[in-house]
C-alpha cells in the first residue's frame, strides 16, 4: 500500500469517526475530540498489539498459523496470556483476550454493549497505567483511556453509538504503518487534531505550530550530520507536541528523551497520544499536565529547575495573569527581567499580558550551558524599546545568548493574525564567532486557502533557503545579514533584519537628450496637473460664496 493511499484510508477513518459522533449530536461537542482520540488510539493498540505478539518467540507462530491472529488469541489461557506478555517489549500495550477489536465487535448484539466498551477501554487502561498514563502538576495520574458512550446523554443510544464507533474502525488496519514513524503520522496527527486546536478553547488558547517552521527551527538546533546520545528535550509550553517531534525526528527517536508541560488537558492529551504514534513512549513519564510558569514540574532533586540540550517552545503571546503576577514577579531569579504590568481589567476577547516574555526567560534559564533553544515570539519583540521587552533584548545580546532570528511571512501561523519571529539561544562555547543571523523571511511563502481560512505555507525550497543562510551566516541582498553584537547594540538593540541592510540607489546611464526628453515630460504632467488644481479651487470659492444666510430658516425652528 503506497503511503498515499494509506494517507487517505487514515483520513477516511477519522472522517467516519467525526461522522459518528456528528450523528449523535456531538459535533464540536467539548467531548468530540476525546471519543475520537479514544477510540483512534483503541484501534491503534489493537493493532500495535497483534503486530508484535505475532513476532514473539513459542506464541508468534501459533498466531500467525491462524487466517485471524485475534480469534485463535482468543482460545489462550490465562496463563498463556500472562506468558506472552513477557516477550513483549515494554513499549507495546497489553491486550487480554477479551479486551481486542474482534472480541468486542462479535459481542456487539449483546444488551448494555455501551457499558461493555467503556468498562472494556477502562480495563486496557489500568492494566497498561504504569507505560502510559501522564502526570498532572499535582501529581496524580491521568490513564490513557476513559469511558466514551457515557457522552450520549440519551441513554437508550449508548449501544448503538458504541456499535458505530466499533464499525467506524472495524476494516482499517495500522499494522503495515508501525515503522513509518514521523513521516507518515505528523500529517494525520494534523488532521486529527486541526477542528480542535482553535482560539476558542476559552482562557488558554490552544495551537500547533506549523510542520514547516518546527522543521526549520528543529534542523537550526542540531548540528547536522552528528549524532546524538541521550539528548534531553524539552517544551515548557508543548500544546499538541509538533515542535517536540520535529526536534526528536531530527535527532534520532531513539537517541533523545522528551519533556514536557502543558496546562490545556485537551493539548495534553493531543501530546500523548502523539508520543505514541511517534514511537516515544518512553518519554511519556516526562508529560505532565500543568502551569509551567507557577508550578514548573520538571526540576532537580533540590529544587532547582532541570536543564536541558534542548527547549523549545511557542508559548501564547498573550494572557491576563493578574492572579498570580505577583507570585512571579517575587521569583527575580527565573523571571530576571521582570513579568508584564497587571491588568485592572479583564478583557477575554483582548488579552492584554505578554505572557510569552515570561517563557523567554524560562525557556533561557532551563538550557544546559552548551544548550540550545528556540522560541516563537511576535515579531515587535525584536525592536522593542521598553519595559520587559527591552530587558530581555539587552541580556540575551549582552551574555550572548542570541545566536539568529528568523521572521516569519504574515499568516503563516493561521490562528493568529500576529506577525511573528523565532529567536534562537545558543550558550555553547561554540557561539563565539560574534556574530548574529538576522533573516528576513517575511516575503516568502505562497497563499492557499484552508476551507475559508487565508494562509501562507513556505515552499520546501524555501525551507532551504533559510536554513542554508542560517547555518552559514550568509549576507543575501534584503533576506539575511549576519551582524557583531556591537553592532546590535549600536542600533539600540534591535534584532530586525530590516535594519542592517544597505539602501541601494540604482543608477540608469542615459542620454543628454533622454534626460531632456524625460524632464519635459514631467513638466507637461505637472503643468496640467496645476491647472486641474487651479480650477478645483476655482470651482470651491464659487461654490462658498453662493452661500448666503436664510433668516427664515431662524425663525421656523
Amino acid at each position: 500500500m503506497t503511503d498515499q493511499t494509506l494517507n487517505a484510508k487514515t483520513v477516511a477513518l477519522i472522517d467516519s469517526l467525526k461522522s459518528t459522533t456528528g450523528a449523535f449530536g456531538l459535533a464540536n461537542n467539548g467531548s468530540e475530540y476525546k471519543i475520537i482520540t479514544e477510540i483512534f488510539l483503541y484501534k491503534f493498540f489493537n493493532d500495535k498489539f497483534g503486530y508484535e505478539a505475532k513476532k514473539t518467540p513459542i506464541y508468534g507462530e501459533r498466531l500467525l498459523r491462524s487466517p485471524k491472529w485475534d480469534a485463535e488469541y482468543d482460545s489462550f489461557s490465562e496463563e498463556e496470556v500472562e506468558d506472552l506478555f513477557t516477550f513483549l517489549p515494554g513499549s507495546v500495550p497489553r491486550l487480554k483476550p477479551h479486551q481486542t477489536l474482534a472480541h468486542l465487535y462479535n459481542a456487539s448484539g449483546k444488551g448494555d454493549f455501551g457499558g461493555l466498551l467503556d468498562s472494556t477501554l477502562i480495563e486496557i487502561a489500568d492494566q497498561n497505567a504504569e507505560t502510559f498514563s501522564v502526570a498532572t502538576s499535582g501529581k496524580s495520574k491521568v490513564k490513557i483511556f476513559d469511558a466514551v458512550t457515557v457522552y450520549v446523554t440519551d441513554i437508550s443510544k449508548r449501544d448503538n453509538f458504541a456499535r458505530a464507533l466499533l464499525r467506524a474502525i472495524a476494516t482499517f488496519n495500522f499494522e503495515s504503518v508501525f515503522d513509518e514513524k514521523y513521516d507518515f503520522f505528523s500529517g494525520i496527527f494534523e488532521y486529527l487534531i486541526k477542528d480542535y486546536n482553535n482560539a476558542g478553547g476559552g482562557k488558554y488558547a490552544e495551537y500547533y505550530t506549523p510542520r514547516s517552521i518546527a522543521r526549520i527551527m528543529a534542523r537550526l538546533l542540531t548540528e547536522e550530520g552528528k549524532e546524538y546520545k541521550g539528548a534531553e528535550c524539552y517544551d515548557p509550553s508543548a500544546g499538541t507536541g509538533t515542535l517536540l517531534m520535529a526536534l526528536a525526528h531530527e535527532i534520532g527517536e531513539e537517541r533523545c528523551s522528551i519533556y514536557s508541560q502543558d496546562i490545556s488537558e485537551k493539548s495534553t492529551e493531543m501530546l500523548r497520544l502523539n508520543l505514541i504514534l511517534n514511537n516515544l513512549i518512553g518519554s511519556l513519564p516526562h508529560v505532565v499536565q500543568g502551569n509551567t510558569l507557577t508550578e514548573p514540574a520538571h526540576k532537580e532533586s533540590d529544587g532547582r529547575l532541570k536543564i536541558f540540550d534542548f527547549v523549545v517552545s511557542n508559548p501564547p503571546f498573550k494572557l491576563d495573569f493578574p492572579e498570580y503576577a505577583d507570585t512571579l514577579a517575587a521569583d527575580g531569579i527565573r523571571f530576571w527581567a521582570g513579568v508584564p504590568n497587571k491588568v485592572k481589567t479583564i478583557d477575554p476577547q483582548k488579552p492584554k499580558m505578554a505572557i510569552y516574555t515570561c517563557f523567554i526567560q524560562h525557556v533561557i534559564n532551563s538550557l544546559k550551558p552548551a544548550g540550545r533553544g528556540a522560541i516563537v515570539v511576535p515579531t515587535g519583540f525584536i525592536t522593542a524599546k521598553s519595559g520587559v521587552e527591552n530587558k530581555i533584548l539587552k541580556r540575551i545580546v549582552d551574555d550572548h545568548i542570541i545566536c539568529g532570528v528568523v521572521s516569519m511571512p504574515g499568516n503563516v501561523f493561521a490562528t493568529t493574525g500576529t506577525n511573528v519571529s523565532v529567536l534562537f539561544f545558543d550558550r555553547s562555547e561554540k557561539n563565539d564567532s560574534d556574530k548574529v543571523i538576522l533573516i528576513d523571511a517575511s516575503k516568502l511563502g505562497e497563499d492557499y486557502k484552508d476551507g475559508s481560512t487565508q494562509k501562507r505555507r513556505l515552499r520546501p525550497e524555501e525551507e532551504e533557503k533559510i536554513v542554508s543562510a542560517f547555518r552559514n551566516k550568509e549576507s543575501i541582498d534584503d533576506f539575511s545579514i549576519a551582524v557583531s553584537y556591537s553592532d546590535i547594540k549600536d542600533k539600540g538593540y534591535s534584532l530586525s533584519a530590516g535594519q542592517y541592510f544597505d539602501i541601494k540607489i540604482e543608477y540608469t546611464d542615459i542620454t543628454a537628450a533622454e534626460f531632456t526628453q524625460k524632464m519635459n515630460t514631467h513638466k507637461t504632467a505637472l503643468r496640467k496637473m496645476f491647472a486641474e488644481s487651479r480650477q478645483l479651487e476655482e470651482a470651491i470659492l464659487s461654490g462658498f460664496e453662493s452661500l448666503v444666510f436664510d433668516e427664515s430658516a431662524k425663525e421656523n425652528r
